[in-house]
């Protein structure tokens, strides 16, 4: 049986002479990468990585062109995967959206059925994509920690680059389930948004003391880390016994400067967490946990606002310049 959709709207990467270009054209299916399933778009959303692609400021694409869009929410229309039936809701985030297959940023979509995650029960398409990898990429986080000993009686945990979307969720899961949450923050206008989603504290970035010794004070008991580098190797000299640091993220670089001292005589743990590659068993145990003991009590605050796809070229420049606080959602389509 197949089953084909001619013309519909898709905000597509291109690479041409060299140069990055996006914009939007009209495609039918036989136009996307192939997949078991096609789903009706209704949301995507907005990630630092999306805005990297779309404007080349990075070579995150690894084929042109591509649908842009690392997440998508929305209804099964056909299916020749037997673990999904028109009708059913589900999301993708990840899994290679917008870097080798085509992305969440049309109207329909086609995906692995591996991929395909039904949407939890108590959650919409709208709830899912306000998540998005963001939510996924902090709940992963947490779940790994977690699985490593973590709880609250530990002592604090510290969430670098608080203000973005997986550190504005990372905080509200923490301190939803009873941890003392610090946030590290280089934006003082953000202060009063970071207290009401569960901060404790607020660090300065700019002031903070990164030290020179393999081994600092001990401050943390846990961490969330979205910047790399410097932060990250700050991280490891000041992490407690036992503590865990879950390394999210490259905003600031991807080096790390260390010793091995902090893992030897304090038995510090640093978890990558890769929420692209996730096996599908550990993907469906997340996503229920963030219908669940981690959703997030402040979703609709941090995932404020919303757009069209038709408004979402304008809104790159802002994430590139690191000044946004925060998610942003795309409705694509109908919503249920």
């Amino acid at each position: 049986m197949t089953f084909d959709i001619n013309s519909f709207a898709a905000f597509r990467i291109h690479r041409q002479g060299g140069q990055i270009t996006a914009r939007f054209d009209q495609v039918g299916l036989s136009d996307l990468t192939a997949g078991e399933v096609v789903v009706r778009v209704s949301y995507s959303d907005i990630n630092y990585k999306d805005a990297l692609a779309a404007t080349g400021t990075a070579p995150i694409l690894r084929k042109y062109p591509l649908v842009g869009g690392i997440d998508l929410a929305g209804e099964v229309v056909y299916s020749s995967d037997p673990r999904h039936a028109p009708g059913q809701r589900v999301l993708v985030t990840g899994c290679g959206l917008s870097e080798t297959q085509d992305g969440g940023y049309a109207e329909y979509a086609r995906v692995q059925g591996d991929w395909a995650i039904p949407i939890p029960t108590g959650m919409t398409d709208a709830d899912a994509m306000k998540l998005g990898t963001a939510g996924f990429t902090a709940a992963l986080a947490i779940h790994r920690m977690e699985q490593n000993g973590q709880q609250p009686a530990n002592g604090p945990v510290v969430i670098t680059g608080a203000t973005g979307g997986v550190g504005s969720l990372a905080i509200n899961m923490l301190a939803g389930r009873g941890y003392e949450v610090v946030a590290v923050s280089g934006k003082p206008e953000a202060d009063a948004y970071l207290h009401g989603i569960g901060a404790s504290q607020i660090l300065r970035r700019q002031s903070l003391d990164l030290g020179s010794k393999p081994m600092e004070a001990a401050l943390w008991a846990g961490a969330v880390d979205n910047v790399g580098g410097e932060v990250l190797t700050w991280l490891t000299r000041t992490m407690g016994y036992g503590g865990n640091i879950a390394s999210v993220g490259l905003a600031a670089s991807h080096e790390l400067h260390t010793t091995v001292m902090p893992f030897i005589l304090r038995g510090v743990n640093l978890l990558g967490i890769n929420s692209v590659a996730t096996p599908r068993a550990l993907r469906l145990a997340v996503w229920q946990r963030l219908a669940t003991d981690l959703r997030p009590a402040q979703l609709d605050r941090i995932a404020g606002k919303h757009i069209t796809l038709a408004e979402l070229p304008a809104q790159f420049d802002e994430y590139i310049k690191g000044r946004v606080i925060g998610r942003t959602v795309v409705r694509i389509g109908k919503d249920t």
